[in-house]
């Protein structure tokens, strides 16, 4: 009963995980109205039965063990079962399937923009394909955002100077609100973009850099607020231009450009430092004896402070990039580095 007077506060249902979310949040609500209604209605009964009356004498209680018991165990087991809940929904969603379409999300005050391994970039919109799961690896540019669409219920910190993930899979097409959650500036309400979720023929046409028409917005049930245009600046076009590259080969420029091929081969070859390849989600034996997963963070590490973890087996020689490479290089130097298998 609570859960169908609720369900109209919350906006569109657009992924599972809102569903599995909304559904922990409807329980919390009426369990707080059930024991609302139980304490204070006991409260008040409690109240007007055994108010002070002339001649009564208030019966010596010396107390329970059944009652005690009652109200330790039904609790603690209330609060195990919310927490075994919500760990299950929030587990499902940090782990992202490992066929996600992977999209590059960059944050800048006051905008976001987006790169694709198709070579595309985009501003202040994110076309996703529908009903296919996608992992957004998000950076900042500059200080702290937070990356929020109501509509599937998912909000990740964007850090700068590391890389956070989220992922989603959504069922319904049209366009999809963005909001920065974080505060992060005189323009921070103003950074505002889309996700525009397309279906199988109109995502192939995209992808393939063919024009789509416009989409609609989603159906919300957020009330009649109205969002209007989003007032940022264009995206800055830092880096190199690059016409008609997919991510990867973009990345192999950098690659090259930057001359990390005089010491890290591609091939598997034994340089000055250590080879490229496979090394991607594998484990890297360190000089002090500890080892690590070789991931986005990293890699972005080693490139931004090479000394920070040094590959045993080879010296600390390498000079930093830190402020000579831009965040969309490092995400396509990322998207070769992963390439090498």
């Amino acid at each position: 009963m609570f859960s169908k007077i609720f369900s109209g506060t919350l906006p569109l249902q657009g992924t599972d995980v809102a569903a599995k979310w909304d559904s922990l949040y409807h329980f919390l609500v009426s369990m707080s109205a059930f024991f609302f209604v139980l304490v204070v209605g006991a409260m008040i009964y409690f109240a007007v039965q055994y108010k002070d009356k002339p001649g009564r004498k208030t019966k010596y209680i010396t107390g329970s063990h059944l009652l005690e018991a009652i109200w330790v165990i039904v609790p603690t087991a209330l609060l195990l079962g919310i927490f075994g809940w919500g760990y299950v929904v929030y587990n499902g969603m940090t782990k992202a399937p490992s066929d996600a379409y992977e999209v590059r999300v960059i944050a800048k005050q006051w905008l976001w923009q987006f790169q694709y391994d198709n070579g595309q970039t985009t501003t202040n919109e994110l076309y996703v394909p529908l009903n296919k799961p996608v992992k957004l690896i998000m950076t900042s540019q500059d200080v702290l955002h937070s990356f929020f669409v109501p509509n599937f219920r998912i909000k990740q910190d964007v850090v700068p100077g590391m890389y956070t993930t989220v992922w989603f899979q959504t069922q319904i097409a049209g366009k999809h609100q963005i909001f920065c959650a974080e505060y992060c500036g005189t323009a921070h309400s103003g950074m505002l973009a889309k996700v525009i979720a397309l279906d199988e023929a109109q995502w192939k046409a995209w992808c393939a850099g063919k024009k789509i028409g416009p989409q609609p917005d989603a159906t919300s049930d957020m009330g009649d607020m109205q969002l209007g245009e989003n007032t940022a600046e264009p995206a800055a076009k830092d880096g190199v231009a690059y016409a008609a590259m997919t991510l990867v080969d973009q990345g192999r420029k950098v690659f090259e450009a930057k001359g990390c091929v005089a010491c890290h081969s591609p091939t598997g070859e034994s340089k000055v430092g250590p080879s490229q390849k496979g090394i991607f989600g594998h484990k890297v034996e360190l000089a002090d004896g500890s080892s690590v997963i070789a991931d986005e963070n990293y890699i972005r590490e080693s490139i931004e402070k090479p000394n920070a973890k040094i590959v045993k087996g080879y010296q600390p020689v390498m000079p930093t990039f830190q402020g000579l490479i831009s965040e969309t290089e490092m995400n396509a130097v990322i998207a070769y580095i992963k390439s090498l298998k």
